[in-house]
């Protein structure tokens, strides 16, 4: 492990800000400090490639701009937009938290504020704040995990606590904001997982035949159809009933879905 010396610090962050001169990736969240846009393209980003966000984060700030279009839409609204993404909870967790920061008339602007809302976890929290108003805070998703370990500030072994306490030392001061967009850069193109051999702490789950898929093709079937029974989606989706109604008490539960009677609905 290299020792966090000045000369250090400042060496690695030349390093990196030269790299990404000639190597920084344009994305639309880029382009503006808007917290409630930044707010949106982090929701999207998690466990989802940005170029696969790109065009959803579009459409999504073009039909809700803003925090009160959002908190007023239709679910079913948000979700059809959504569709595509993936884990479709965070659409809904997007539009709670826009209700949230209406009712409190101003955007949250510590980590601790914003990690009260659902899905809003600490490096989700330190990512808004980062991009939006360029705090001097640290972030650490497993792409700069990655770099620590590659670049010798830390080891695979690394506990998560003194990760974060390292990445807030090599923070250089009113940079916040484009020292993380180089570090993601960087992470993505120069020291990828193949490179690097430096695996993630936790791998995500297969999706063929998953809960994921399910919930998936569930919300797709009643955003096409309104409204529909179990046994029409037994059917349709050639799942035993008991797991169909497993997967479909966690939808209901966390109000991505409702039932009324005999039917499911958005």
């Amino acid at each position: 492990m290299k020792p966090l010396t000045s000369t250090k610090i400042t060496s690695f962050q030349k390093k990196i800000f030269k790299w990404w001169e000639a190597n920084r990736r344009v994305f639309p969240w880029r382009e503006t400090t808007e917290p409630y846009a930044i707010l949106v393209s982090e929701l999207m980003l998690q466990q989802t490639q940005a170029p696969r966000v790109v065009e959803k984060f579009n459409q999504f700030v073009e039909v809700f701009p803003d925090l009160e279009s959002l908190a007023k839409a239709q679910k079913f609204e948000i979700l059809q937009l959504w569709s595509g993404l993936g884990y479709n909870r965070r659409a809904i967790w997007l539009q709670e938290a826009a209700q949230m920061i209406i009712e409190r008339k101003e955007f949250p602007n510590t980590p601790e504020e914003l990690q009260k809302m659902k899905g809003i976890g600490k490096y989700s929290a330190h990512s808004i704040l980062i991009f939006a108003f360029n705090y001097d805070l640290a972030t650490v998703d497993t792409n700069i995990r990655r770099i620590l370990v590659a670049e010798k500030f830390a080891e695979e072994k690394t506990s998560e606590r003194d990760l974060w306490e390292i990445a807030k030392k090599l923070v250089p001061k009113g940079r916040s904001r484009d020292w993380h967009n180089a570090l993601m850069d960087y992470g993505s193109i120069e020291l990828t997982v193949a490179k690097t051999g430096i695996k993630p702490l936790t791998k995500q789950g297969k999706f063929k035949g998953s809960d994921r898929e399910y919930r998936g093709k569930i919300l797709k079937l009643l955003l096409e159809s309104k409204k529909i029974t179990i046994n029409q989606m037994i059917t349709v989706l050639n799942l035993q009933e008991v797991k169909l109604e497993s997967i479909l008490q966690k939808m209901v539960k966390e109000n991505l879905i409702k039932k009324k009677g005999k039917y499911y609905s958005v």
